[in-house]
């Protein structure tokens, strides 16, 4: 049994057409939303074809998981199955995504940095990190997430189902793994991973010492990253959970996961495809994005990276549509690992920075700790979109990401020098009280003069625009 595992691969499957148009598989909440904020169901929304997966099964592969978005399969199969499998008239192509490349050890597999037990007054040190944005005034105000539906994605939740920070019974409403650790005896819920549970606390947990950004939001936990290898598969894997969150109805998705390097380096991802359409899990964050989520991605601890290359980003922070998160301390300096863009095509990156050097947190045995990442600031900036987005529940995913943004300290003047801060800090208060943003990019900003595209809201529809031409959401010409 061991050595016919050793012989498996795992591959993505791209099947030609959506034959049977059946109906998207949305939860009553998601199909609530997209008629309140006028998002139409197209293509993307259909089903893969039941038909296509039973034939990639009876050719001989297991079937792990699917993307109605990009119409394929995550499978696990030998390469003589794939070859079966390629030979289907219903399939386009089988991309291999992880083979048996031994771990590279020299890979971080979270974007986590070394922890530190926390020494000095720690309700002091978590009121600074939510006071560095002007949290707790919309907390004071009653608006703490309730209304809003989050999923945290990470690589593993060691005890969230029983630590006390957390009240599991009134707002986790569930929880997926996309992995296929289970067959090496990983749980979702095991030792193995607590990076998921840390990043969880910033948002939720709740002790007499220590407080969350948006502890009434509910949540959905998700787990694509695996815990032994390092492969394009867990991309594929962020994808499912990605759609996963959108048939649910979250609202927003908070990421710590980043990839630009693998045990197999051949599959390592050049700086020129950071552009946030060349790859599958990229561009399905923007997907999302156009389906109404708010999707917030850290940007990674490759800032202190030798040679100082001309960015540093993971995939899918380069996505565009949603908020890429730097670290900084919580006197307002970025961290000297928190990773930097631009884009390779030009685009600010990260947005926007929190609290994410000696970030304060609650691990798995409900212990009070400080650490260091992206991964940390990313959920607290998903936490202040919850409290925001909680006081502003008419409004969609754009208006709250411009708000975001708008309220951001180096809004008039970003971040074009060095790509540490982005537009750099929001402040809830002052995002809370502007006007309305009709979610669209300022008419005289740089994207626009430098002829990049921008996204226009008519007639209720998200379109992007450029140059003197118009696409909607899935890229079709409509003027």
């Amino acid at each position: 049994m061991i050595a016919l595992m050793i012989l498996l691969h795992v591959y993505f499957v791209s099947f030609t057409d959506k034959p049977e148009k059946t109906a998207p598989q949305l939860s009553p909440r998601a199909v609530e939303q997209r008629a309140k904020w006028n998002i139409p169901t197209d293509e993307r929304d259909y089903p893969v074809s039941p038909m296509y997966l039973n034939n990639v099964r009876e050719a001989g592969g297991k079937v792990l998981h699917w993307s109605r978005w990009f119409n394929g399969a995550t499978v696990e199969m030998d390469e003589e199955t794939a070859q079966k499998v390629l030979a289907l008239k219903c399939v386009t192509s089988v991309e291999m995504t992880r083979d048996n490349s031994k771990p590279d050890a020299s890979l971080p597999k979270r974007l986590s940095r070394k922890r530190e037990q926390a020494i000095e007054a720690i309700q002091a040190e978590t009121d600074a990190q939510l006071a560095l944005y002007n949290l707790q005034t919309l907390h004071k105000a009653g608006f703490e997430g309730q209304g809003i539906l989050m999923c945290v994605c990470d690589g593993g939740f060691y005890n969230a189902n029983t630590v006390a920070c957390f009240r599991q019974k009134e707002l986790e409403l569930g929880h997926f793994d996309f992995t296929d650790d289970d067959k090496y005896g990983y749980s979702f819920y095991g030792s193995e991973g607590e990076h998921g549970t840390e990043c969880l606390s910033v948002i939720s947990g709740i002790r007499e010492d220590f407080y969350g950004a948006a502890t009434k939001a509910q949540y959905y936990l998700m787990r694509s990253e695996e815990n032994d290898t390092e492969s394009p598969k867990e991309m594929d894997n962020l994808i499912a959970a990605l759609e996963k969150a959108d048939s649910l109805g979250v609202n927003i998705f908070s990421c710590s996961l980043g990839y630009s390097k693998f045990d197999n380096s051949s599959w390592d991802i050049p700086k020129s495809s950071f552009d946030g359409k060349s790859t599958r899990c990229s561009y399905a964050a923007t997907i999302a994005a156009r389906k109404g989520m708010l999707v917030c991605i850290a940007a990674g601890n490759d800032g202190d990276e030798e040679g100082n290359p001309p960015h540093t980003l993971g995939i899918p922070g380069d996505a565009d549509s949603i908020l890429t998160v730097g670290a900084v301390k919580t006197d307002s300096v970025a961290g000297y690992f928190s990773s930097y863009g631009p884009s390779s095509d030009g685009r600010i990156k990260p947005e926007v920075c929190a609290v994410g050097v000696k970030t304060t947190l609650v691990n798995h045995s409900n212990t009070i700790v400080r650490a260091n990442g992206t991964s940390f600031a990313t959920p607290l900036l998903a936490g202040f979109a919850a409290a925001l987005w909680s006081a502003l529940p008419n409004e969609n995913a754009m208006q709250i990401r411009e708000r975001i943004l708008r309220s951001s300290d180096r809004y008039n003047t970003p971040d074009t020098e060095h790509y540490k801060y982005g537009y750099g800090i929001p402040d809830a208060w002052k995002a809370y009280k502007m006007d309305t943003p009709t979610g669209l990019e300022d008419p005289t900003s740089d994207s626009i003069l430098k002829g990049r595209a921008i996204k226009v809201l008519r007639d209720g529809q998200l379109l992007i625009r450029k140059g003197e031409r118009e696409y909607n959401a899935q890229g079709m010409l409509v003027r």
